[in-house]
């Protein structure tokens, strides 16, 4: 019997938001240490893929406002995908994101550090137009998401010279449409 009256919290994304405190940790522990533990251990560049440090550097964020706009979005879309995909599902698109999207970095980029969860967030935009697709069709959100987002991305890239990697947007993008058609297709399963 429901108890009226009574409204209780509820952890309806554990993987988003626990991604979410892991990064709003590594932010706030590079606060702390003026910016040490963001440069060692949060900024992805080419290290050895033996080293764990390799993969604890996926978490970093250069500073609030750079945090705030990859997570608000994250919050937004993330609970949503989770609740149609699963968690495992939800934090294998998390890891394979980072893990493509470093590896292009440090191959391309070897000198240039990578900070952020971008391609997380363009992976989770592009991933979200799957989630009512019917079959043998494809849904016009996902070619307009598609041409704004990463047209816009390849646009920047070309005529703007600032300190974002509009490549790992770009990537970031595919995992998350790559991964969004295999499991529409049900080739992953929920969990």
């Amino acid at each position: 019997m429901k108890s009226k009256g009574k409204i209780r919290f509820s952890f309806n994304s554990p993987v988003v938001i626990c991604f979410t405190a892991v990064c709003f940790l590594a932010l706030a522990l590079g606060w702390v240490t003026k910016g040490w533990t963001t440069n060692a251990l949060f900024s992805v560049y080419r290290s050895s893929w033996v080293s764990p440090l390799t993969y604890v550097r996926l978490f970093g964020h250069a500073n609030w406002e750079h945090f705030i706009g990859n997570i608000m979005m994250l919050l937004i879309v993330g609970p949503l995908l989770e609740e149609k995909y699963g968690s495992s599902n939800i934090l294998f698109v998390i890891l394979a994101t980072a893990l493509v999207t470093g590896i292009v970095h440090c191959i391309f980029f070897p000198h240039i550090q990578l900070l952020g969860a971008s391609g997380v967030v363009f992976a989770f935009i592009l991933l979200s137009p799957f989630t009512s697709v019917k079959e043998g069709t494809i849904p016009i959100t996902l070619v307009l998401v598609a041409a704004l987002y990463i047209g816009g991305q390849i646009y920047s890239g070309i005529v703007t010279s600032d300190n974002i990697s509009q490549l790992t947007h770009i990537i970031g993008g595919c995992v998350g449409a790559g991964l969004g058609y295999v499991m529409h297709k049900n080739k992953m399963n929920r969990y």
